[in-house]
């Protein structure tokens, strides 16, 4: 459940960007690496999960390339790189209805942050692909670049100190329960995004 922050609670609003700031579809991914492949998207969908490999991308410990052999073995498919890297960056659909002008809004009283677990590729993609929408941000804090990711604990105590006002005076949006369950655990607020009418909600309660 979410709780409405009390007006004049936040000092600086941290967001996530999958499914909060930017839309996101592994059907998409699925689908390319799988007409590359030759084979049912539903059958590469089964195969994927988010092992070992997949949290060391995320938390640059391996390149793009490593983590697109370790797919190579997990989903039993031959493509190239380039292939793989296509179907990765698919994964992008757009981004998530009214937030860009929620975004504007809210960066006209408050500071603006953003932490995203991620990797090399989906970093370099959607900097230049969503150029508009990220500037809202003073800063976005990317797993792959601070080697942390969420929900670790030492993942928001990075952030909090980086950012530089007390937990308590953040207000986070995510739209993984775990990552919220992870962030209020550190003593940051939080609120569980399932659309944007959740972000719009909590800035209306604190008067943006």
């Amino acid at each position: 459940m979410n709780s409405p922050p009390a007006p004049h609670s936040v000092d600086a609003l941290l967001f996530d960007l999958g499914r909060v700031v930017l839309d996101i579809s592994f059907d998409e991914v699925m689908t390319c690496w799988a007409g590359h492949a030759g084979c049912a998207p539903a059958d590469l969908a089964g195969r994927f999960v988010v092992n070992d490999s997949f949290k060391h991308h995320e938390t640059g410990r391996i390149d793009d390339a490593a983590f697109f052999a370790s797919l190579r073995q997990s989903l039993g498919i031959g493509i190239t790189d380039a292939q793989f890297l296509e179907g990765w960056n698919a994964i992008f659909t757009g981004e998530m209805p009214g937030i860009s002008s929620l975004l504007a809004r809210a960066a006209k009283r408050l500071p603006l942050y953003a932490f995203s677990n991620t990797n090399p590729a989906h970093v370099t993609h959607f900097s230049q692909a969503y150029v508009d929408v990220l500037s809202h941000f003073r800063q976005i804090f990317l797993s792959s670049s601070i080697g942390l990711r969420k929900p670790d604990a030492e993942a928001y105590d990075h952030v909090v100190k980086a950012i530089g006002v007390p937990a308590s005076r953040i207000l986070f949006f995510d739209d993984s329960a775990a990552n919220i369950e992870g962030a209020r655990a550190r003593g940051l607020s939080a609120i569980h995004v399932t659309s944007t009418d959740d972000v719009a909600r909590a800035l209306t309660a604190l008067g943006i």
